[in-house]
């Protein structure tokens, strides 16, 4: 009798916080079998991370590489929405983002990483096709608000389960490069989206014909750069399945920090026990006030990603610089740029600054405002160059652009992967998924939807103001993430640094 009550009270929970419960730790395996497993598990997990986030890009920048389209005039295939609107539309991703990485960190930190991340890429991937799939989706831009806005929730459920599987599999003193490689899945993500965008296009462009009115058919080719990615981001979800698993423990192996023989100089940080709510939030990111300091940082370094990335194909098509074949690759070589470009920089500050990233981003975004100057003056540069070397001045354009764009992207995706190190490791393992959250809160909410989004947009659409502008908001908000970054510089180090190992 007491059994079946026991399991009565257990069945008391709403089913799906069940379900996403973290698996059970299993009975250890033998010795002999610790070291070949753990190495090939490490690998296979890091893998389905890896793969898994990328998979979220593919269903979260589709608009971005629509808006092109989308602005045009109905008998041009577009709706004719303007870019402040379809810049509002695409701010309701970032803003509920920033929101859910937040609050679903907190969850993801008490639930099985591979069904949250699989559930939630899922269900990104069918919403994000259904845009492009059903016109009424797109027959207003609050619609297109909606739907953004719930796929921007959904992506929440992305990187906090990756910050989880990094934490529990990665010890502290190769997380900063383990995890530099793991960041460069968003630019691949990224990267791969601008592919898929195109070839999606070319492939399936010519299904999507819609009547205008009078019987006039027209072409809304667009559409297909919400279909195709979503389609491959589906396929994406089953591998993860596959290769991902919770933490070491439930897969009968010793916690990560033991085998590596790697404990922080703070042994609170190795600690797998389960935090109260309001000791999490309170005691270890409320208070936490580096954590703060890198939050701020993080709003300035994200406008500049976004703001740069998003805005990149319209900028382009609109100054003349590249044709929108063209700009669909500069936005695919900008965000393959950062793979390189983290993985040097999670080397640097493992290697050169013994696992602290301040000293890392403050040389990177110095670097990014760089960029930003050759990217605002490409025009002349390119007509300097051509002048010079005799070269034909379309080509130089385009190769300056291109080069402009890799640069920026090179740099400033650094910075974006060491402020999520810093992040997870200020705080205990059973923490980093709401720690992550709380710096993506910042970054994703202002940096990204408000300033990114909405004001880069209204900047750009402003007669008076226009791109010209959007420039001189880049190049203040890369002195502002330096100085912020520079500002966590001492106080890093007496926070984490202990093992240089």
């Amino acid at each position: 009798m007491a059994g079946k009550t026991k399991k009565q009270n257990l069945t008391t929970e709403p089913s799906m916080i069940n379900f996403l419960k973290p698996p059970p730790y299993r009975e250890p395996l033998p010795e002999d079998k610790i070291d070949k497993t753990y190495k090939r598990l490490r690998l296979q997990v890091f893998m389905g991370a890896f793969i898994g986030y990328a998979a979220y890009y593919l269903v979260r920048k589709n608009l971005a590489l629509a808006i092109p389209g989308m602005i045009q005039p109905a008998e041009n295939g577009g709706l004719g929405y303007t870019k402040l609107e379809l810049g509002i539309a695409l701010s309701a991703i970032s803003i509920a983002y920033a929101f859910s990485k937040f609050l679903m960190g907190a969850l993801s930190d008490r639930s099985d990483a591979r069904k949250f991340l699989v559930i939630g890429l899922v269900l990104s991937s069918i919403l994000m096709m259904s845009v492009g799939l059903f016109p009424f989706a797109t027959s207003a831009v609050w619609i297109i608000f909606l739907f953004m806005l719930v796929i921007g929730w959904l992506a929440g459920m992305g990187w906090p389960p990756c910050g989880r599987i990094m934490v529990h599999w990665f010890s502290h003193n190769e997380r900063s490069f383990k995890m530099g490689i793991w960041n460069t899945s968003h630019t691949v993500g990224s990267g791969l989206m601008g592919n898929l965008a195109a070839w999606g296009t070319i492939l399936l462009g010519g299904l999507f014909m819609v009547d205008i009115g009078g019987g006039v058919m027209v072409e809304q080719s667009w559409r297909a750069v919400f279909v195709f990615p979503s389609a491959v981001a589906l396929l994406l979800a089953l591998f993860c399945w596959w290769a991902l698993r919770d933490t070491p423990q439930s897969c009968g192996l010793p916690a990560i920090d033991k085998y590596r023989n790697d404990i922080p100089a703070q042994k609170e940080m190795s600690s797998d026990k389960k935090i109260p709510v309001k000791e999490l939030f309170i005691r270890y990111i409320f208070k936490n006030k580096i954590l703060w300091l890198i939050a701020l940082a993080n709003v300035f370094v994200y406008l500049i990603r976004y703001g740069v990335g998003d805005w990149a194909p319209t900028y382009c098509e609109e100054a003349g610089l590249l044709t929108s074949e063209q700009s669909k690759m500069a936005f695919s070589l900008h965000n393959y740029a950062g793979v390189p470009g983290m993985i040097l920089i999670g080397w640097i500050s493992s290697k050169v600054f013994k696992g602290r990233c301040a000293p890392a981003n403050v040389i990177y975004m110095v670097l990014v405002l760089l960029s930003v100057l050759l990217y605002w003056k490409a025009l002349p540069v390119a007509s300097f160059f051509a002048d010079l070397l005799g070269t034909n001045p379309d080509a130089t354009r385009v190769t300056v652009v291109y080069s402009a764009l890799i640069a920026i992207g090179f740099f400033i995706y650094g910075p974006v992967a060491l402020i999520g190190v810093q992040a997870v490791n200020l705080v205990p393992k059973n923490a980093a998924g709401t720690a992550a959250g709380f710096v993506g809160l910042f970054g994703y909410l202002i940096g990204d939807a408000l300033l990114s989004k909405v004001l880069i947009g209204a900047v750009a659409d402003n007669v008076s103001l226009g791109w010209n502008a959007t420039f001189w908001i880049f190049i203040v908000a890369s002195i502002l993430a330096a100085l912020f970054s520079a500002t966590t510089w001492k106080k890093e180090k007496e926070t984490y640094q202990g093992n240089t190992k």
